[in-house]
């Protein structure tokens, strides 16, 4: 009798250090994607910043050529203005279909995306991928 208290006992402390070890693995797992989303986001934000200083600085020039070309510099900034409210318009109208679904797309994807071990130093998981 005391073999099979004994054998339930080492079962019961077996089934709790499983049951304690894949909760810290799924709590490790969902840090890794959430880091890894977190950081591409990040990349992709700091790229979105210098596109955006890029954009501004070529939408100036823009405004004053325009502006050059029509002898009055606040019409070249009124026409590139313009142009935008437009562009804003139409964002507004489809965001759904033009960014949030492709940007739901993209947390879905980083989060499914399996992490692909490198040996390789020479080549990037990009590669591999």
């Amino acid at each position: 009798m005391d073999n099979i208290a004994t054998n339930f006992e080492k079962l019961y402390e077996k089934a709790k250090e499983y049951t304690e070890t894949s909760l810290e693995l799924y709590r490790l797992n969902a840090i890794d994607k959430t880091a890894d989303v977190v950081s591409s986001l990040f990349a992709r934000l700091a790229l979105l910043m210098v596109v955006a200083m890029f954009s501004l600085l070529i939408n100036i020039a823009l405004s004053l050529y325009i502006g050059k070309l029509l002898d009055e510099m606040y019409l070249g900034f009124l026409i590139v203005s313009g142009f935008y409210l437009i562009v804003a318009i139409i964002l507004f109208l489809f965001s759904d279909k033009l960014l949030k679904i492709p940007l739901t797309n993209l947390v879905i994807a980083k989060l499914l995306h399996p992490k692909v071990k490198n040996t390789n130093p020479n080549i990037s998981n990009d590669e591999i991928l």
